[in-house]
Order: C-alpha cells, then sequence, then structure tokens
C-alpha cells in the first residue's frame, strides 16, 4: 500500500511545470497598459478575487528580503536538494518528546505546493498523502531548477497577508515602494508574514524581531518601535487599485481588448503617445485652474490620427480637480452647441441648395412647430442682414442656421450626422430646428471622429485603440462640400466678424476649427483638425452646473490650441488638396454685402454675383400712403395671439431679446398692465410665465392685446436690469 502511495506521488511530481511556465503562467490582479513604444502609462486592477502585482526577477528583490527568508525559512537552503533531513530529524525528536519546534519545511517543499495544487493544505492540513508528495515534489524541483529560479518563483507565489499574494503586491501595499527597496526592518517583516499570514499586529511583531535579530545578530538588533512600525504597515493600502495618467482610457482599453469571462491579460499594448498624454493631462488642468473661480471643474480632450484613427491622447477628466473624476468626459453625452453647423453646411452645399457664396438671412424669424413658434436669436441679439454661407458658418451665426436645416430638414440631417459618426439618440424630427444649435447630446468622442471624417474628405471609419488595423473608409459626406466647409472653418477672415481677425484659434499653421457652447453655458467645445491630426476639446461640469462667462475662445479654445501647437512643434500641416469636381471662381455681391473674392464651388453652381433684388421676409412692410395708414385701426402685428417662446438653448437668457412690432402712431406697449416701450416697435427681455401685451395710445387707451407663453428653464423671475458685464458668446 505504502508502495502504491509514493509510486502515485512521483508520478503527480514528475509532472510538475518547468519554471519558465510557472513565469510564463502568472497572472497579476493588474493589467499593465503599455503606449504605442511600450512606456507604461497606466495600471489598472481587473481580478478582484486577488491582490498580485507584477512578476519581479530576483535580483530586483531586496537582498535584505532574500536572506530574512531563508533565515527564518529554510537556514540549509542552498545546501540540501529538497528535503532538510536534519529539520526532519529535529521535528521529529520534538513531537516524541512534545517539544515545540520551527517545522520542516523547506522553501523548495512550499513551491511544490504552490505549484501543484495536489499538495496545498486543506482546512485540516495535509495528508500523508500530500506529505509524500510535497517531498518527492520538492526534490523534483531541485533537480530541474536552479536554486535562483527556486527562490524567485517562492517569492512571486507565496501568499503574504489577506488577499496579497506575491511579493510586489506585499511592497507596494504594505510599504508603498518596489520589491528592491525594502529595508532590513521591513524585510523581517514581510519575511514574519510567511509563517504567520493573518496573524495579528502583536505577534508579527514577534516573529519580525526575531528575524531582525538573525539579520543583524542579537546584540544589535533594534525592536523598539517595531510594533508601531509593523502596526501602521499592516494598515496601510498603498497599492491603489489604478494608478498612471490615461485610466479612462485604460478602462475602455480593457474592456474592449477583454473577451466576455475571460481574464484580462497581464499588459495590452495600445496606441496613445505617452508624452502627448502627459502634456494633453498638464495643459487641461493648468486651463481649468484658471478658470476655477468661473465655476468649471471638468474637461476632456480626445486626439485622433486622422489616417488611422488611432487615438493618440483620451484625457477623460480633470482628475483631482473634478467632484466626479470617475466620470469619462470622452464619453459622456452633452450636448454640442453650434459644432454640428459644419455637417450642416456641408449637407446644404452637397444638395446644391446653397453655395458657400449664397447669401442666407441673418434676421429676426418665427418657425411654427408643433409646440409653438420657434425665434432662434443671435447670441448678441444684433442680426447682420444678409450674409454668405461663408460668414454665417464662420461667424456662427444662429439664425441662417436654423433657416438652413429648415432647407434640410432635421430628419435629413440626423441621418446625414450618423453617417458621419455621429449618431444622436432621437430622430431629427425629436429635436426640430433647434438641431441647428446642437439640441441633442453626443459624445466628444464621436463629435471629434465626425471631424476626423470631414478631415478625410468626407470618409468614415471608426476608432482604433488596441492593435493597429488598416481602417475601412465608407463615404459619408461629399467630398467636394467637406472640402468646401474645411476652407471656411480654415478662414480666419470668415470667423472675424465674431471672433476678429487675431483670435487664439489662428494657428501658425494650417488647421481648421469651430467651437461651440450649449444651453446655459453648460458645455464648451473646441473642434479642429490639421493635415495630420484632429484635436477634440470640451470643457464645462460633469454635474451639468452652467459656468460663468466661458465661450468657446476662453474655455475649451485655448487648450485645443496648445494641443495643436504641441503635436506641430516640428511638423508641419498643409491645406489639403481640391478634389475633383470644384471650381474657384471670382464672385461679388450685391450693394457691397460683403467684399468680391474668389470662391470655391461644386461645379455648375458658380456665378459671378450674389444680391438681393427684394427685401428679407422678417421685418419687411409693405409701403403704404398716408390716406390708407390713417384708415386703418392700431394693432399689434407680430407676434401672433397665442405664440409660444422656446428660449433659445444656445444664448444666454439675460441676452435674448423678443421683438414686437405695430401699426399706428403715438403708441405705448404694456406687459402685464406695465409700460416697457415705446413707438411702432418694441423689445422685451422675456422670462417664463403667460404674459399679457397691450397696446395704447398716448392717454392710456387700450388699442390691441394679445397673450403669449414664455418657456424655458435657469431665468431670473425679474426682468432686467442687464447685468454689468455682459456673457460670452454662448453659440460660438
Amino acid at each position: 500500500m505504502g508502495g502504491l502511495l509514493i509510486s502515485a506521488s512521483a508520478f503527480s511530481a514528475w509532472a510538475l511545470p518547468a519554471f519558465d511556465e510557472v513565469k510564463r503562467d502568472f497572472k497579476p490582479s493588474d493589467t499593465v497598459i503599455l503606449d504605442r513604444n511600450g512606456e507604461v502609462i497606466q495600471r489598472l486592477r481587473t481580478d478582484a478575487t486577488v491582490r498580485r502585482g507584477q512578476w519581479v526577477a530576483l535580483p530586483d528583490i531586496s537582498p535584505a528580503l532574500r536572506t530574512a527568508l531563508v533565515l527564518s525559512e529554510d537556514k540549509r537552503f542552498y545546501e540540501h536538494s529538497g528535503v532538510d533531513w536534519r529539520a526532519v530529524s529535529a521535528a521529529a525528536w520534538g513531537n516524541l518528546w512534545n517539544t515545540k519546534t520551527r517545522g520542516a519545511s523547506t522553501i523548495s517543499m512550499q513551491l511544490a505546493g504552490l505549484v501543484d495544487e495536489d499538495w496545498r493544505a486543506g482546512a485540516r492540513g495535509r495528508s500523508l498523502t500530500q506529505k509524500i508528495g510535497q517531498t518527492v515534489s520538492s526534490q523534483v524541483l531541485e533537480a530541474r531548477w536552479r536554486k535562483d529560479q527556486i527562490l524567485e518563483a517562492y517569492l512571486n507565489l507565496v501568499p503574504f497577508r489577506g488577499e496579497t499574494v506575491g511579493i510586489d503586491a506585499l511592497s507596494r501595499t504594505l510599504f508603498g515602494k518596489a520589491a528592491h527597496g525594502l529595508d532590513e526592518r521591513e524585510a523581517a517583516l514581510a519575511a514574519a508574514l510567511v509563517r504567520a499570514p493573518n496573524a495579528k499586529a502583536a505577534q508579527v511583531t514577534q516573529r519580525a524581531c526575531g528575524v531582525l535579530k538573525l539579520l543583524q545578530s542579537p546584540a544589535k538588533a533594534d525592536c523598539e518601535g517595531l510594533d508601531l512600525f509593523a502596526t501602521a504597515a499592516l494598515q496601510r493600502k498603498a497599492f491603489d487599485a489604478s494608478e498612471g495618467f490615461a485610466p479612462h482610457f485604460a478602462r475602455q482599453l480593457v474592456r474592449a481588448d477583454t473577451p466576455a469571462k475571460k481574464a484580462a491579460p497581464a499588459s495590452i499594448s495600445s496606441t496613445l503617445r505617452a508624452p502627448l498624454q502627459r502634456f494633453a493631462v498638464q495643459t487641461l488642468t493648468q486651463q481649468l485652474r484658471e478658470l476655477r473661480g468661473r465655476h468649471v471643474e471638468d474637461g476632456a480632450i480626445i486626439v485622433l490620427d486622422n489616417a488611422s484613427g488611432e487615438v493618440l491622447a483620451w484625457v477623460g477628466s480633470s482628475g483631482e480637480l473634478s467632484g466626479a473624476a470617475e466620470v469619462d468626459g470622452v464619453l459622456a453625452l452633452r450636448q454640442p452647441g453650434s459644432t454640428l453647423k459644419p455637417f450642416l453646411y456641408a449637407q446644404a452645399i452637397a444638395e446644391k441648395r446653397m453655395t458657400a457664396a449664397s447669401l442666407l438671412d441673418d434676421s429676426p424669424t418665427n418657425i411654427q412647430t408643433a409646440g409653438g413658434l420657434y425665434i432662434p436669436q443671435n447670441y448678441d441679439r444684433q442680426f447682420k442682414g444678409h450674409v454668405s454661407a461663408r460668414t454665417a458658418l464662420g461667424a456662427s451665426l444662429n439664425v441662417p442656421a436654423v433657416r438652413t436645416l429648415v432647407m434640410v430638414s432635421p430628419d435629413a440631417f440626423q441621418k446625414q450626422l450618423k453617417l458621419a459618426g455621429v449618431p444622436l439618440k432621437e430622430s431629427g424630427d425629436y429635436y426640430g430646428y433647434s438641431l441647428a444649435l446642437g439640441s441633442s447630446e453626443v459624445s466628444l468622442l464621436s463629435l471629434a471622429n465626425g471631424y476626423r471624417t470631414l478631415a478625410n474628405a468626407g470618409r468614415y471609419s471608426p476608432v482604433a485603440m488596441g492593435r493597429t488595423v488598416k481602417p475601412e473608409f465608407t463615404p459619408a459626406i461629399d467630398p467636394r462640400a467637406a472640402f468646401i466647409v474645411t476652407d471656411i472653418m480654415a478662414d480666419p477672415l470668415a470667423r472675424a466678424r465674431t471672433f476678429g481677425t487675431d483670435s487664439v484659434l489662428a494657428t501658425r499653421f494650417w488647421t481648421a476649427v469651430k467651437t461651440g457652447t450649449s444651453k446655459d453655458m453648460r458645455d464648451n467645445w473646441a473642434m479642429g483638425y490639421s493635415q495630420r491630426y484632429t484635436v477634440g476639446v470640451w470643457v464645462g461640469n460633469s454635474s451639468g452646473a452652467p459656468m460663468w462667462d466661458v465661450s468657446g475662445t476662453s474655455g475649451a479654445a485655448p487648450v485645443w490650441a496648445a494641443v495643436m501647437n504641441y503635436l506641430h512643434k516640428t511638423e508641419p500641416s498643409r491645406s489639403p488638396a481640391p478634389p475633383p469636381g470644384l471650381v474657384q471662381a471670382r464672385t461679388g455681391f450685391g450693394k457691397q454685402l460683403e467684399a468680391a473674392r474668389n470662391e470655391w464651388f461644386i461645379a455648375g453652381t458658380e456665378q459671378k454675383v450674389f444680391a438681393m433684388d427684394a427685401p428679407g421676409d422678417a421685418g419687411f412692410k409693405r409701403a403704404k400712403n398716408t390716406s390708407e395708414e390713417a384708415q386703418e385701426a392700431p394693432r399689434i402685428t407680430a407676434p401672433a395671439s397665442g405664440t409660444i417662446i422656446a428660449l433659445d438653448p444656445d444664448i444666454p437668457p439675460n441676452r435674448q431679446r423678443l421683438s414686437f412690432s405695430a401699426e399706428g402712431r403715438n403708441l405705448r406697449w404694456l406687459m402685464d398692465g406695465k409700460e416697457f416701450a415705446r413707438g411702432s416697435d418694441a423689445q422685451w427681455l422675456p422670462w417664463p410665465g403667460r404674459h399679457v401685451v397691450q397696446l395704447a395710445d398716448a392717454r392710456g387707451k387700450v388699442l390691441d392685446e394679445i397673450r403669449l407663453e414664455v418657456r424655458g428653464a435657469g431665468v431670473k423671475n425679474t426682468p432686467e436690469p442687464a447685468p454689468k458685464a455682459a456673457p460670452k458668446p454662448a453659440s460660438k
């Protein structure tokens, strides 16, 4: 019977893996994320059942720890061949006389139990078969492995305390340092935990003192204060679940790289550039510190390679500056404001509904919707009259954008956005005409990839975070329209009416850029691209709270410009070549609306002069003779009674005005019984609620009356006065 046990144990022992196999199969509880050049950018815990660090080579482990472990666990480690027969004899003699001894288990025998589950001790200890198998296995290990391999594997596989396994996890958890930095006192404490992993602090201190005496000699060993040191160390949890400078990207990459119910790999190579990622983090942090007094604490940055779609930088939050640092701003859905306008104009140009030189009417307009009248306005409550599409997009004018969406239709625009890689949660008709001003919700990642679609002549492909895969492009936007819109966004003169000729958006190399701000200044964007890169920046608050006096040029744009300048410190950026089917022609504008210029057209749509032969529809009044005017009773001509006014989501409430017009002379305007203006035209700062508007003569007699309702949030319940300092544009 005994012979059978020994034979079975020997058979199992000879099946022990080689050192290289054990090292290869070692699985850390963390996954290390590497940048494209192999630099560590993030360590992320992916196994919650155990706490294991990286495999540490023996030369990288503190000599003090190696010595302490051998002295405390196996004094004759370098002398025996797996079994310390002298220790076995001492243990047997002690058991015979009921004397407590250290035990006879060698490091090799313990390693055999760690490598082969058959020899691991159960709740009641090891059986006779397991003891025999462990003994045979230790000798097989000694025959196949070198002593340094046995000691290295043991230090990486031995359980220390609680869920902590291996010297890397122990060193970082208890001492906050790498294994090579442990001193003699720390080494003594670590060696003491091998014998009693879950013992109380007093018992661990006693054992550690004994090990320290073995290291320094009883006369020189200083155990004073060791109890306080041990207690403090055993309470530490310095080994954070995640550390590095790309935490949000790391989580996304691990999720995408690891199949369901499979263990995450020890390391994953990514597309990120570590120096660029560091710079982006630092730049965002610096900008948010400067904006802290304006109630801004969050931001996000994404950098894409135009050709491959590779993610080169991914900053999901401002970290310690944020009250919601775990929220990934790159993936969070937020209102994009005016950053959707380039896609809208591209669609209208591709469908030949307009050209870059076509004149659009920037004047008050009322658009009938199912919920009432939609009355868009510009941020400064001023209107520019007739402007070209180039000026309308470059200067980010709201009313022309809404008029353009009326031509295209919200539902068709929603489908175009989806093709370009910017999907919306709802249909275009759900958002209505406010979709032109970014009333939907999109992520920074999808919006940046949409701009990358424009940069790639209207061709779309998904982004890449891991192993480089050749992108598969699909047509999404007419390349001719994409070129024209890109040319507009790169034109500093086109945006001069709103941003001036020397704004932060102007770079010393070729770029195309657009900013945007959402309702009540809750989201601030800067989106743009160069010849090789697309950069997207979002600034705001993850909580959704509004910022104070922050526009596209003061919030996100400085970060965008800094990242672009970093990318092109030594790398040039040139404007794209026009695709086939485009012509450049000299064109002028009637009544000197704009200066004559060379403009790009889709072939067949060019013309020499763009002019308006008649006044626009808004604000135009038919000429009347004096007798006709005298016969008509004074009345309110606009707006109509029953009008429902929705405050524009892109404009701060205190910058909006509702225009009234009437026919008659010596007129007075009353709002809810109080006079607020005189004359045939009036403007009023709306606030939510139902209101009665009356037209009265000089003596106070009411001549006409309408009722209207104002809907909108975030408006003060008191009418003007206007603020001392006007907020910056909300739709730029």
